[in-house]
């Protein structure tokens, strides 16, 4: 009789704490969907500029068709993107073509001077600094995640209920020698 109550104690206990880590991992991955929502806010925020921009560069670049079909093309796969995964690529993409967008703006000093460009790039260089917030809360929901998916002992139930290491937002690897490179400083 004692043992088979030791058993039975034995036995709930091992299903609480099972039911604990499932829990725990649903958690952490509605908290990475959650953090990735607060990107999804500024992705959309950026997305809306991004056509003034090019028309406001347009009137004063027209000879700069590609870097424009670029972007515009980039957005709009963007904006169809509909996995967290599938965003990420995307967004990638919009990140590259709009460096290409900025290379060619410094050829125009008169747009630099522009107050509606100048009104615009504010705005982009303020989205991005958000986006660039929401992107670091949303790699650490992810790495608390991936942590929980791959170490023992949550790993076991992990992959029996479907959980999975996610990708976090990285820089794109065309973007990355610009980050990694030091700045050119001169007097």
């Amino acid at each position: 009789m004692v043992i088979a109550i030791i058993i039975i104690a034995v036995v709930l206990l091992l299903i609480i704490w099972g039911v604990s880590i499932y829990n725990n991992l649903v958690k952490l991955r509605n908290n990475r969907e959650n953090a990735f929502a607060n990107v999804d806010v500024q992705l959309k925020q950026r997305h809306d500029l991004i056509p003034q921009l090019v028309a406001t560069v347009k009137g004063y670049a027209a000879h700069e068709k590609e870097v424009f079909e670029k972007v515009t093309q980039a957005r709009a796969a963007a904006m169809g993107a509909n996995t967290i995964n599938d965003k990420i690529q995307a967004e990638n993409a919009l990140s590259s073509a709009l460096a290409g967008l900025k290379v060619a703006v410094e050829n125009y000093p008169e747009l630099k001077a522009n107050q509606n460009f100048m009104h615009l790039q504010t705005e982009i260089s303020d989205i991005e600094n958000k986006l660039a917030a929401s992107r670091r809360f949303f790699n650490s929901a992810t790495k608390e995640l991936n942590n929980a998916v791959e170490t023992f002992p949550s790993n076991l139930f992990a992959k029996n209920f479907g959980f999975k290491k996610e990708p976090m937002f990285e820089v794109p690897q065309e973007e990355r020698a610009v980050v990694e490179k030091a700045p050119d400083i001169q007097f």
